[in-house]
C-alpha cells in the first residue's frame, strides 16, 4: 500500500492513535495540545463521517503507514505477527521454513532455514514470493497474518509458490511440502584440517550462544587452534546473544557495542572474563546479507584487531528497535537508537525517511556501481575513517562493516539452465532419488563424509536423469550452459546428497570447496604472514 493512497481521515486517525497509545503506554497525565486536537478530530469522524467506519481497521492501517514514514525498520505487528516474529528465534513450527518481511506489499524472503522444505527445493534469501497457490500476494493489501495463513499448514501438505528472483526475468515455480521446522542456529561445525575449525551461524537466537559454546568445545577437543566463523547470510537477532558470542574472543572489560538515541542514553555491552577463544587466529566471513547482530560481532572483532574480516561489505542494519506491547496484544517495534562499534562507527547505512523502495534497492545499486565486483569502486570520505583500538589501522563507517579482505561476488557460476533446474525442483528430485534408492549402498561404501567427499562422483546415470526431468518440466536444455555449470552443479548435487546421508555440516564440508569467501578465509588463516599483515593494515583489502 502506498502511503499517498491513505485518505486524509486515515492520516488523522493514525496520528491520533499513536499519540493515544503513547499516552497509555507511558502513563502521561494528559494529552498534548496536538493530541487533544487529534482526539477531537477522531470524535468528529466517528460522529459526522458520511459512512460507518471500522475504527480498528483504520487504526491498524494508520499505524503501519505512520511507522513506514519513520525508517525502514520501525513496524507494527498484530497478534499473529508477534507470534511469527518470535518463531525464527525459538521453538518449532509446521511450515515451509523461511523468515520473511512484507515491504511495500511484497514478500521478501529474508532467511531460508537450513534443512527446511524451502531450502530443499531451492528457495533463496532475496526471493520475492508473488503467488501462493495461484493467489496473487504481491502488490495487494495483505498483512503478515494473511501471508502466514497461506504459507503455513500441517506437516506433509503441499503449497505452490511463484517467485521473482534477482537476475531472472520470468517467475520461478516451486512446489513445497510443509514439514516440522526445527530452529537451530548452528548450520555446520567441523574441522577443516588438524588446526582449523569452522562454525557457521545462521542467526542470533535465544539458544545461539549455548549452541556456539557447545560447538566451540567440541572442536577444541578435536584440536582446534584457529577458527573460521561464517556469518554470511546471517540476518542478525538478539543483541545480548551477539555480545555473548563476541565475549568468547575478547579479554575482559572490552566494549562490544553501544547504543544511543535522542531519547535513549548511551547503553554499553562489555565483555567478561569468561572467553574461551581469546587466542588463536580468527577469521569472520561476511557478505551483503550479514546484518545487525552479525555486524556487531564483526565490528567488535575488527575494532579490537582480534581477527580478520573477509568477504564483502555487510548489509548495514544498525537501528535498535524497542518492542512496545499494546493493550490488545499487538506490538510496535519502534526504532529508538543506533548501534555503534567500539570505535564509534555507526553500522546503519543511509536511508531517506519514508523511501523504503530505494532502501531495498541497495543491493542492485551496489552491483550497478561495481562494489560487488571491485573493492576499489568504494569511496569513503575522510569523515568515515576510523582507527582501530590496538593496531591503529584504518577502518570505515557509514553503513555496514567493510571487510579487511574483499572477495568479489561470482557472477559466472550459475547459468539460466542451472537456475531453471533448481527452480523447477530437478536438482532436489535427483538428490532425493539417489539417496532413497541407494542409501544403504552409499553408507556402506562411504561410512563418513570425508570418504564420501574424496571418493564419490556423480554417476552418468544421474546426468541422464537430469535431462529427462528437464524435458518433463519443459526446461530448454542448452549444452553450452550445461558445460559451463557442470562442475558447480556436480559439487552442489554431491553436497545435497551428503546432507541427506549424514547431516547439515556435511553439506558445507563439500560446498565450501566452491565458496570463494570461505576459500580466501582459509588461505588467510593458514598464512600467518598474510594474517598478521592484514591485522596491521599492511596488505590491501582487494583480492
Amino acid at each position: 500500500m502506498n502511503y499517498n493512497q491513505i485518505t486524509m481521515h486515515n492520516k488523522i486517525t493514525l496520528l491520533l492513535t499513536l499519540l493515544i497509545v503513547s499516552s497509555l503506554s507511558f502513563a502521561q497525565p494528559r494529552l498534548t495540545p496536538d493530541g487533544l486536537k487529534l482526539e477531537r478530530t477522531l470524535q468528529m469522524i466517528n460522529s459526522l463521517y458520511v459512512d460507518d467506519v471500522e475504527t480498528s481497521k483504520l487504526t491498524e492501517t494508520a499505524i503501519r503507514a505512520m511507522l513506514r514514514e519513520l525508517d525502514p525498520h520501525s513496524s507494527y505487528l498484530n497478534k499473529e505477527e508477534v507470534k511469527a516474529m518470535n518463531e525464527p528465534l525459538q521453538g518449532n513450527f509446521d511450515g515451509i521454513g523461511i523468515s520473511f518481511n512484507m515491504l511495500t506489499d511484497t514478500l521478501y524472503v529474508m532467511e531460508v532455514i537450513s534443512g527446511g522444505p524451502s531450502q530443499k527445493v531451492g528457495i533463496m534469501p532475496g526471493d520475492k514470493i508473488i503467488y501462493v497457490n495461484d493467489s496473487l500476494i504481491a502488490g495487494v493489501k495483505m498483512n503478515n497474518q494473511n501471508v502466514v495463513s497461506k504459507l503455513r499448514g500441517p506437516k506433509g501438505t503441499a503449497v505452490n509458490v511463484k517467485i521473482l528472483r534477482r537476475g531472472v526475468s520470468e517467475l520461478l515455480e516451486f512446489r513445497i511440502i510443509r514439514d516440522k521446522i526445527p530452529i537451530y542456529s548452528i548450520d555446520a561445525k567441523y574441522m577443516i584440517d588438524r588446526n582449523t575449525g569452522y562454525i557457521r551461524l545462521s542467526r542470533f537466537g535465544i539458544s545461539s550462544s549455548e549452541e556456539f559454546l557447545a560447538a566451540e568445545k567440541e572442536l577444541k577437543a578435536k584440536g582446534m587452534k584457529n577458527l573460521i566463523l561464517d556469518l554470511t547470510g546471517n540476518g542478525g537477532g538478539i543483541l545480548q546473544t551477539a555480545s555473548d558470542i563476541t565475549d568468547e574472543f575478547l579479554g575482559a572489560g572490552k566494549l562490544v557495542v553501544y547504543t544511543e538515541g535522542k531519547n535513549q542514553p548511551r547503553y554499553e555491552l562489555r565483555t567478561t572474563s569468561l572467553g574461551n577463544f581469546e587466542n588463536g587466529n580468527l577469521v569472520i566471513l561476511v557478505d551483503e546479507s550479514s546484518a545487525s547482530a552479525s555486524e556487531i560481532v564483526a565490528g567488535a572483532v575488527q575494532d579490537w584487531d582480534r581477527g580478520v574480516v573477509v568477504g564483502r561489505r555487510t548489509f548495514g542494519k544498525g537501528l535498535v528497535q524497542r518492542q512496545l506491547p499494546l493493550p490488545d496484544g499487538t506490538m510496535i517495534r519502534l526504532t529508538v537508537a543506533r548501534y555503534y562499534t567500539p570505535t564509534g562507527r555507526s553500522i546503519q547505512k543511509p536511508y531517506e525517511e519514508g523511501n523504503i523502495d530505494e532502501y531495498n534497492r541497495d543491493f542492485s545499486n551496489r552491483m550497478k556501481h561495481g562494489e560487488m565486483l571491485h573493492a576499489d569502486s568504494i569511496r569513503f570520505p575522510d569523515s568515515l575513517k576510523y582507527t582501530t583500538l590496538i593496531n591503529k589501522r584504518t577502518v570505515y563507517g557509514g553503513g555496514g562493516i567493510m571487510p579487511d579482505y574483499f572477495v568479489p561476488i561470482d557472477t559466472n557460476s550459475v547459468t539460466n539452465l542451472h537456475r531453471s533446474l533448481i527452480a523447477k525442483g530437478v536438482i532436489n528430485k535427483l538428490t532425493i532419488g539417489e539417496v532413497d534408492n541407494n542409501r544403504a549402498k552409499l553408507l556402506k561404501s562411504y561410512p563418513n563424509v570425508q570418504k564420501f567427499k574424496s571418493n564419490y562422483t556423480i554417476p552418468a546415470s544421474m546426468i541422464n536423469r537430469m535431462k529427462e526431468l528437464a524435458k518433463e518440466e519443459k526446461i530448454e536444455w542448452k549444452d553450452d550452459e550445461f558445460e559451463k555449470s557442470n562442475h558447480f552443479m556436480s559439487i552442489q548435487l554431491k553436497a545435497l546428497i551428503a546432507r541427506d546421508l549424514y547431516d547439515a555440516s556435511a553439506y558445507f564440508v563439500i560446498i565450501n570447496d566452491e565458496n570463494d569467501i570461505f576459500q580466501e578465509g582459509l588461505r588467510i588463516i593458514n598464512n600467518q604472514k598474510l594474517y598478521n599483515n592484514l591485522l596491521n593494515g599492511i596488505d590491501s583489502i582487494v583480492n
